[in-house]
């Protein structure tokens, strides 16, 4: 049974990396519409939060993977200006809306629909944000949307990652391999871990200034 759950893991990790966007909308969908998610109904003791309000600086945020919602909903009222949030899933995107609704941000909370991998922000942000989400970016892409994104953010912007490094206190592999491109590559101002709670690390960059590249 663990050897067929895990192989099932590692083919839904696959399709949700590398396969086409109308089936990772579909797959997005399909559990959105189940409890699955349930439990993102609840997250603000996660320790991301505090580092999203140090770095939105009363600002903008984009919300890359943003799913029902929770980030926008849970991250202090006073801490941003205005969040857009993007998700592959309408379903998704409507439980953020309705959510939104009931909390009374619907003036500074918008969503659109939108693939990870080839989305064109509309402005520059203070914060560009990847809660989780950077999970299902190859590998072999994590610099090149790095890249793209970092075109988006403000003179002082930051991008923001939170991922779990561990599961069952031991080393993963991929999320390990995306923090070492990060911290080879970006200009990474600080991190932090978490072992308690919903568990994870953080870890907030920007790009290179020139000075700072090796030359090639």
């Amino acid at each position: 049974m663990y050897i067929v759950d895990r192989s099932l893991r590692f083919i839904r990790g696959a399709l949700l990396s590398y396969g086409p966007s109308f089936l990772k909308k579909s797959v997005w969908d399909q559990e959105y519409s189940t409890s699955k998610w349930n439990f993102n109904d609840n997250t603000r003791d996660d320790f991301v939060y505090p580092y999203l309000e140090k770095w939105a600086r009363k600002g903008s945020v984009l919300d890359l993977g943003c799913g029902s919602g929770n980030t926008s909903n849970e991250l202090a009222d006073s801490a941003y200006t205005s969040y857009l949030g993007v998700d592959i899933s309408d379903v998704a995107l409507a439980r953020a809306r309705r959510r939104t609704e009931q909390s009374g941000r619907t003036s500074k909370n918008k969503f659109v629909q939108g693939e990870l991998l080839s989305y064109i922000p509309p402005q520059r942000f203070d914060v560009i944000l990847f809660r989780e989400s950077m999970y299902h970016v190859p590998l072999g892409k994590v610099k090149a949307v790095l890249d793209h994104y970092a075109n988006y953010l403000t003179p002082e912007g930051v991008i923001i990652v939170r991922m779990s490094k561990t599961e069952n206190s031991k080393p993963k592999w991929r999320p390990t391999a995306m923090f070492r491109v990060i911290e080879m590559e970006f200009d990474v101002i600080e991190q932090g871990e978490c072992r308690v709670g919903f568990g994870g690390t953080v870890i907030v960059f920007r790009a290179k200034k020139p000075s700072q590249r090796k030359p090639s």
